[in-house]
């Protein structure tokens, strides 16, 4: 049974049976069979109204690394060729440029069955209302590899095919995030009808240049004080801090962004942090004013006001060890039915996916494994959007399939929504530790 003390949780298999690199302990009878319920697990992070401060951001990412994967993609187009003296990265980044996901291969429809579907927060049953679980999905932003926009850094890639799927898949969360802030949860996208200025200018957000916020440019350089270089596969963890730096130089969505450490959220700090008016002096925010000057972004005409900043809480999370342990499996899915779930960064080694859902066992999700090239805005600032919008059906795998590195994502606007939610963590946690301690019992008998 799990014990939820000052700032840490302990119970069967914390941290004891898990080395510094993930890997299990010569010394714990069931570490090979067997991941750790622990600091690292899903809903056992602790929720403490007070207590030392985390330790500093910039955790290690867990999820395994390697080559790139291509996936199912069809040969460069007839004609083109790859350059070849423009140096390795170059080399590998070419063979992606040209190349398209074709989707119409391996999307499936969603079966027939009296299961409900869970979609960020909301329930969908495929016998009654299986359009407006279409029109549910299709409304989430989605961002994928892109090609020919302009090098990063001024010399670096002009695609981030190969490499961008976990940026990616944290533009999609954050634009979640963003338009539940600015146009709600409820709102929902059609083909060629006129959308709010609000839209649109969360769009430009996240268009391939390097004067908007949340760029693959601006995410690929804030990497770089993560130890990543340009060009190099992120993993969940350093997706949410570099979300978290850029977010200081956002002024017009205002987020507060709280990514978690070692599975503890301090509830006194995230209110401290939403509550609290911006400095208008210091080095934090000399340093952000000119950051803003240098790459022309749009001031906030409103200006902060007082009042609760909207949270976007990450918890990256450690579900396993080689492979994601079956006790959690419940408690994720849980989190998928929370109303202020943004879903969960995560997928397979080095293939990262954007999850919004679940079917059953099969987690829902959106594949940013497509080449697209890069669409700009128009003169009057509105931007061509249908390529930036699933309309089909989505990606399903099964939740044993899933990498044990994954970020959990919530989106608080109001206080009362990061109250609620953290009502909702206690019930579940009590109803999950009480599994747990079935699960283990079971397994000890057997």
């Amino acid at each position: 049974m799990l014990t939820l003390r000052q700032g840490r949780c302990f119970g069967p298999g914390t941290g004891q049976s898990e080395g510094r690199r993930g890997q299990p302990s010569q010394s714990h009878p069931q570490a090979r069979s067997s991941p750790p319920v622990g600091p690292r697990g899903l809903l056992g992070f602790v929720v403490q109204q007070a207590g030392r401060r985390c330790r500093a951001a910039g955790g290690r990412d867990y999820t395994s690394q390697g080559a790139p994967r291509r996936g199912r993609v069809v040969s460069p187009c007839r004609g083109e060729e790859e350059d070849g003296d423009s140096g390795r990265m170059e080399s590998v980044l070419s063979r992606y440029e040209n190349q398209i996901t074709i989707l119409s291969d391996y999307l499936e429809e969603f079966p027939e069955t009296d299961e409900p579907v869970w979609i960020l927060g909301r329930q969908h049953h495929l016998n009654t209302d299986k359009s407006k679980l279409l029109l549910d999905i299709s409304a989430r932003l989605w961002f994928t590899y892109r090609r020919k926009f302009s090098p990063i850094g001024g010399t670096g890639p002009s695609s981030d095919a190969g490499w961008g799927c976990m940026l990616r898949c944290g533009q999609m969360m954050l634009a979640q995030a963003l338009i539940c802030r600015h146009l709600g949860r409820d709102w929902q996208w059609e083909k060629h009808k006129k959308q709010p200025e609000e839209y649109h200018r969360i769009l430009r957000c996240f268009l391939d240049r390097k004067d908007c916020c949340y760029s693959i440019h601006q995410m690929a350089q804030m990497g770089v004080g993560e130890g990543k270089s340009i060009g190099e596969w992120f993993g969940p963890n350093t997706v949410a801090q570099v979300l978290k730096k850029l977010a200081l130089f956002d002024e017009w969505n205002s987020l507060a962004v709280y990514v978690s450490m070692d599975n503890t959220v301090v509830i006194e700090d995230i209110k401290k942090m939403c509550w609290s008016l911006p400095q208008s002096s210091g080095a934090a925010h000399s340093s952000a004013h000119v950051h803003r000057s240098a790459l022309g972004w749009n001031k906030n005409a409103a200006g902060f006001c007082a009042g609760w900043k909207p949270l976007l809480l990450i918890i990256p999370l450690r579900l396993g060890i080689n492979h994601i342990n079956p006790v959690y499996i419940d408690a994720f899915k849980e989190c998928f039915k929370m109303p202020q779930s943004l879903g969960a960064l995560g997928g397979k080694p080095n293939n990262a996916y954007y999850f919004i859902g679940f079917l059953g066992n099969e987690l829902i999700y959106l594949d940013p494994h497509t080449t697209q090239s890069f669409v700009d805005w128009e003169e009057n600032g509105t931007v061509d959007d249908e390529s930036f919008h699933c309309q089909q059906a989505p990606h399903r795998m099964k939740i044993m399939n899933l990498d044990p590195s994954v970020a959990l994502g919530f989106f608080c606007k109001e206080e009362c929504d990061f109250d609620n939610w953290c009502s909702l963590v206690q019930k579940r946690r009590m109803h999950y530790c009480s599994r747990v301690s079935r699960y283990y019992q079971i397994a000890n008998w057997s």
